[in-house]
């Protein structure tokens, strides 16, 4: 495998990561790795320096580890919130750099940032909302959204956060396991000259509460209980930040496991250290860069990408519009992007429609790309969009706040591969004997900074810890990916293990999608895999039915297969095949083998 970039001397020696070596003396980068998962006290509070987080009172330690690996007490005795440390750049230095579709680009520096967070913060004691009480955001990634996620955690209330494209089911699920006290959200989503409801699906999935902040000229007709933006918004800027212990919950995450019903992950006021190091070390993020992501706070991308430039003292810059057309393209040309992040999805749609071609992206240092699995070829064409630039593949999850398995500035880059484990965070790859293999389950080896320790509707150690086989005598935490070791020491994707899949970027289980196709006319039971395409890249949604009746066509089925996903799950859920099988092939105790599926269609493409 061909490297597409090799880094030069200037950027290997202007890199955050070369820095650190220096300071160690390191030559070797893997042998900077092994430090950093070695000697973590020392990495971890040379990392909190070199990302200044600002303490309110200083840790004693970095980690207690007296409850074991599974709950380690991080930043013990220390009182902070994390929020201080997302604005230590210059007042006049771009915080948020926006545009919406069709305008164009506005900036918002730090202090008019920082401004418009304490009203929204001193505006949510006026209406009743109480430290700890929890506040939901169901909206597109805005100035607004950004500010309003700040706000709540500066107030010490956990956000919930929902992504924009949920239907009301998924929205009614998520209120009901996390209880916010008041929802935010938009009238609607302008999309491509569409107006998508937003406040409809919120009052359909019954919230108590809910914030308009309006995007249309003419109001519509709201309940008697909920406001707009304006009526919410006080005019006072000044608010003192309330001061929390490190594991205090600062967001509420949801990530599909094997079950129906979404996992809902606590962030804690560490976590944001996790994605932060990440964007400093891996990303090469430097003070006044300029970093696009196109995501949605219910995704963990949307604070992560907060955390990662904010933090850095660098610009968030977001397109209100979707990130598939020429103009996407130009605001990224215009806003000076430096980092790009996206999903393969998009970058397949980019090279079939040629549609950012012709334009100037110099100003890009590298790209990144998480969610999916990626494709060589289409990713090699991504590299050259810029003129030749590395792309950062980079693997976590919502339960990490940021990667186990990334690339780095400083070392070759080839398309489709990671070329190391996250500094600070070690794994292992078993065989189905739980032996040390070149391919096969990843297993986390904790402690590592940014790891769930509490589920609110799950047991933690039942899902993340039980049943763990041992390495080396140390106790084991289950993630579900697979990946294979090359000869070069780099990694590479397998997809799932467990009965999880990526579709768009989106996290989702078999079991979530069965339980809406099984409510179908026609089916008796169904089972969906997520199968690689042959050449590599993002998996495609194949759903195994075995039929009730013979009246309708396939196209029929097929069709109301695609209506009902996107109606009760997730439009951007996408159903490639439905294939009619006599029976589900199952295990002697009664469990759906979706893998043996999975294989069958693999191998018959």
């Amino acid at each position: 495998m061909k490297p597409i970039w090799k880094p030069t001397k200037e950027i290997i020696t202007h890199s955050n990561i070369y820095k650190m070596m220096q300071k160690h003396q390191f030559v070797n980068y893997l042998d900077f790795w092994k430090w950093s998962v070695t000697n973590k006290e020392d990495f971890w509070q040379e990392t909190i320096a070199n990302l200044g987080i600002k303490l309110d009172k200083k840790y004693r330690k970095i980690y207690d580890l007296s409850k074991g690996v599974e709950q380690p007490k991080w930043l013990p005795d220390a009182k902070l919130n994390c929020i201080d440390s997302c604005f230590q750049n210059t007042d006049d230095a771009t915080a948020v750099i926006f545009q919406k579709e069709g305008e164009t680009i506005q900036k918002v520096n730090q202090k008019e940032l920082e401004n418009l967070v304490n009203q929204i913060a001193n505006s949510l004691r006026k209406i009743g909302v109480k430290k700890g009480d929890s506040i939901a955001i169901d909206m597109p990634m805005t100035l607004e959204a950004v500010a309003i996620y700040l706000a709540g955690i500066k107030a010490g209330n956990p956000i919930v956060t929902i992504a924009d494209s949920f239907t009301p089911n998924e929205i009614a699920v998520r209120i009901k396991i996390a209880n916010p006290k008041i929802v935010f959200t938009q009238d609607v989503q302008l999309r491509a000259g569409k107006k998508l409801p937003l406040y409809d699906k919120v009052v359909a999935a019954k919230a108590s509460k809910i914030v308009i902040i309006p995007v249309l000229k003419e109001k519509q007709k709201t309940r008697e209980q909920d406001i707009y933006w304006k009526d919410f918004l006080v005019e006072n800027t000044t608010f003192k930040t309330v001061i929390q212990n490190p594991e205090d919950i600062i967001t509420i995450l949801f990530s599909s496991g094997t079950t129906g019903e979404p996992k809902a992950i606590p962030w804690t006021h560490t976590t944001p250290i996790k994605g932060a190091s990440d964007g400093y070390y891996h990303h090469d993020i430097h003070k006044n860069d300029v970093v696009c992501w196109p995501t949605n706070l219910g995704w963990m991308m949307g604070p992560w990408l907060v955390f990662a430039a904010l933090i850095n003292k660098a610009t968030i810059a977001l397109y209100y519009g979707a990130p598939i057309g020429k103009e996407f393209g130009e605001f990224v040309r215009d806003a000076k992007v430096t980092m790009l992040g996206l999903v393969p999805s998009i970058v397949k749609h980019w090279k079939n429609s040629k549609c950012m071609e012709g334009l100037d992206w110099n100003t890009i240092k590298c790209f990144s790309s998480t969610g999916e699995v990626s494709n060589a070829n289409e990713y090699t064409y991504l590299s050259q969009l810029a003129n030749n630039k590395p792309i950062i593949e980079y693997c976590g999850g919502t339960e990490i706040g940021g990667g186990y398995v990334t690339s780095t500035m400083v070392q070759p880059n080839i398309a489709s591969v990671f070329s190391t484990q996250a500094l600070g965070t070690e794994f292992v790859l078993l065989d189905e004997e739980n032996k040390p293999s070149k391919s096969g389950e990843l297993f986390l080896i904790p402690p590592i900074m940014g790891l769930s320790n509490t589920l609110l509707n799950r047991d933690h150690h039942k899902v993340y810890f039980e049943g763990t086989p041992r390495y080396k005598g140390q106790i084991l935490r289950r993630h579900g990916d697979r990946l294979e070791t090359l000869e070069n020491n780099y990694y590479k994707a397998q997809g799932r293990t467990d009965d999880a899949m990526n579709l768009g970027g989106i996290k989702v289980s078999s079991i979530q999608i069965e339980a809406v196709i099984n409510q179908l006319e026609f089916i008796k039971e169904a089972a969906a895999v997520a199968v690689s395409p042959k050449g590599g890249g993002p998996s495609i949604l194949v759903i195994y039915y075995v039929s009730k009746t013979k009246e309708l066509t396939d196209e029929e089925r097929l069709k109301k297969c695609k209506n009902i996903i996107r109606q009760q799950l997730n439009p951007l859920f996408k159903v490639s095949d439905l294939v009619k099988i006599d029976v589900l092939p199952r295990t002697a105790s009664g469990k759906v083998m979706r893998k043996n599926l999975r294989a069958t269609y693999e191998n018959n493409m």
